[in-house]
């Protein structure tokens, strides 16, 4: 079924659709420690991901044929871990310019660190995980799912704005922008060097917004997202205090 993305497979090591799975990230883990096998940019993808995660372990399930799930093996990776840490928002932001350029018509921007929003809705959500020789960056991104099947109000999909995604073009233009911030990631001296930093605050939607962050403890964060931190932290002020978030639930207070 590789035959269905012939741009996208030219360009990666090695590409495996399967008709259907558990999930691509998990699928991908167990491959990691076969590195002749699965090289770098190697690509796991499915239309019926039946048991998907996303952030804070909850589940991320679609109808068979309505999204699209792919899972990148990622080996080249940056020997400093200040640029390790950029790796997820650089997926986010390869994403999120993959499906502007097929919604010119929309506002396609990033809810940090790697949520796609198309007019402030969730059309795509990402999940990077290290394993010991790699890191595995997982993209659920809606495609043909219908208004009806949207799980919540805050979802939207290419179908729910009357576009037949071209998914070659989707994951092709999404892999070569991942890829080519990974290459500068790690050739630069350091994160910002590389540019990756400034091409993230370009797509990103979050700064400048009142956000409410649920942190993995259980606590409450609500303040201005302010910035994003050398590391890729997000900054957020609440009661005169500037806190830097490395991981959490973002929700955007006010309309994007």
């Amino acid at each position: 079924m590789s035959g269905d993305f012939p741009r996208s497979a030219a360009l990666t090591s090695r590409l495996e659709v399967v008709d259907a799975t558990g999930s691509t990230n998990a699928d991908l883990r167990a491959h990691a420690d076969d590195i002749d096998a699965w090289p770098h940019l190697s690509v796991l993808l499915t239309r019926d991901q039946t048991a998907g995660r996303g952030r804070l372990d909850r589940q991320w399930v679609a109808p068979a044929g309505s999204a699209l799930a792919v899972s990148v093996l990622l080996r080249d990776l940056p020997v400093e871990p200040t640029a390790r840490g950029w790796i997820p928002l650089a997926a986010g932001a390869a994403m999120t310019e993959a499906v502007a350029a097929q919604l010119p018509a929309a506002t396609v921007a990033l809810k940090w660190p790697n949520d796609v929003l198309v007019d402030g809705r969730k059309i795509c959500g990402i999940l990077a995980e290290a394993t010991a020789h790699a890191v595995i960056v997982g993209a659920g991104v809606n495609t043909a799912m219908t208004a009806t099947q949207l799980p919540v109000p805050t979802a939207t999909s290419f179908a729910a704005h009357g576009v037949v995604v071209d998914e070659d073009e989707l994951l092709h233009s999404y892999l070569s922008a991942l890829d080519g911030h990974l290459t500068a990631l790690a050739t630069a001296d350091d994160a910002t060097a590389s540019g990756v930093p400034a091409t993230v605050a370009a797509w990103c939607a979050t700064v400048g917004q009142t956000v409410r962050v649920s942190l993995p403890g259980g606590s409450l964060l609500e303040g201005m997202a302010v910035g994003i931190d050398p590391e890729g932290r997000l900054r957020v002020e609440a009661e005169g205090t500037v806190h830097a978030v490395s991981a959490g639930d973002v929700v955007h207070v006010r309309p994007v």
